[in-house]
């Protein structure tokens, strides 16, 4: 069948051709190519006002990102292609990495825009966001398959990225008969994690570069980590000698497993955990006097839509504001944003009025972002969405 023709509106162009692949529904010529007429995940050229090809990938009418660049070659979107992309990726991951355990691809920046896979040794967790992935579904599947040779395969389907395409959100297993449990290292530590339940895909492979950078500043003895999902913070910092660390999160379930991991390790004599909202807990440890030398602040995003970005500004504020405050003068502070609508500038800056706020100051002593089995892609800001900075903190001066 043969691709479509996908028309921009004058001057549309400029950003394509810096690189970006992203375009939305009101830079295209409607009147010359009406989205209307073109189905959910359908292949399209991309082209200038003048005709100037741009580039190759899928529509979806119904989005306000109603088109994705795939391909700046004349070459047809195919399994040929996928394949392509994969064994690329691959190569790049068994490059960083002496075990099978990161983000395999990682959607536009490895040049499959919609597509995420984290592989867990023998397991992938795949994870399709957009209508021109979920059209070629059986052909990115087969591609994985016969690139990687996994014993099993799990969609996370589960995400509310999908219902901005008009998908339906579920998890499937389309290979093997996986227990929603599996075993997962880092560095010298073992996990347990839910590749089937679990958040995102049962782990966070973008803070493991972070994680590694504790053992530089010493973590001191009292360590509190806030949002901690498993422990994979908190018992990362027992392991560098650590004797009370406290794991705080909403997820009893998450808790548990923070247990057994830490008894897996032979830390749970060092690890406790405290279920509740982060903002209310770290409120209680303040009024309890209880006081830290490394705080560890990792939320979910608090910005999912640019609208939202002067509410979540406030929420980051707020809550470094009350980790500033459990924690002993000269300590450490490692505080995390994943919302790709704040920029590290605008992070900083409301860490910043946090520690005033506090009557405090701080020292930046490094600033992370995700590892790079997410690599950034220059051209699209939203692809460097982790921002991480390790902080010490003294009294206002």
């Amino acid at each position: 069948m043969k691709t479509q023709p996908l028309l921009l509106r004058k001057d549309q162009e400029r950003r394509l051709l810096a690189g970006h692949c992203w375009i939305y529904s009101n830079e295209v010529d409607t009147q010359a190519t009406p989205l209307k007429n073109l189905e959910p995940g359908q292949p399209v050229d991309i082209l200038s006002d003048h005709e100037r090809w741009i580039g190759r990938g899928y529509v979806n009418p119904h989005s306000l990102i109603c088109a994705r660049i795939v391909t700046r070659e004349h070459i047809p979107l195919t399994p040929a292609l996928w394949l392509r992309r994969i064994h690329d990726a691959l190569a790049l991951r068994e490059r960083l990495y002496p075990r099978p355990f990161y983000r395999l691809i990682f959607g536009e920046s490895d040049g499959l825009p919609g597509l995420i896979v984290d592989r867990y040794d023998d397991l992938l967790a795949v994870q399709i966001t957009t209508a021109g992935m979920e059209r070629v579904r059986g052909e990115i599947l087969a591609a994985l398959e016969q690139v990687v040779r996994p014993k099993t395969i799990v969609l996370r389907n589960d995400t509310a990225a999908r219902e901005l395409e008009g998908l339906a959100q579920c998890v499937e297993v389309v290979l093997g008969n996986p227990e929603d449990s599996l075993t997962l290292m880092e560095h010298d530590l073992v996990f347990q994690v839910a590749p089937l339940t679990g958040q995102k895909t049962g782990w966070f492979f973008d803070q493991t570069e972070n994680r590694t950078r504790l053992s530089r500043y010493g973590v001191g003895q009292r360590v509190l980590d806030v949002c901690s999902y498993v422990g994979a913070w908190g018992l990362r910092a027992a392991a560098l000698g650590a004797t009370a660390v406290i794991c705080v999160d909403s997820s009893q379930t998450a808790l548990e497993r923070v247990a057994d991991n830490a008894a897996r390790n032979h830390l749970d004599g060092r690890v406790q955990s405290r279920q509740g909202d982060a903002f209310d807990v770290l409120r209680e440890l303040r009024d309890e006097g209880k006081r830290f030398d490394t705080v560890i602040l990792d939320p979910p995003a608090f910005i999912k839509r640019r609208k939202d970005e002067k509410e979540g500004a406030q929420a980051y504020q707020r809550l470094n504001r009350l980790g500033i405050d459990v924690l002993e003068p000269g300590g450490l502070l490692i505080t995390s944003s994943c919302s790709f609508h704040m920029d590290r500038d605008s992070f900083l800056h409301s860490v910043q009025l946090a520690a005033r706020r506090a009557g405090r100051s701080f020292q930046l002593l490094e600033a992370g972002q995700q590892g790079p089995d997410h690599p950034v892609h220059p051209a699209i800001a939203e692809t460097a969405y982790l921002k991480t900075f390790f902080l010490r903190v003294l009294p206002g001066f």
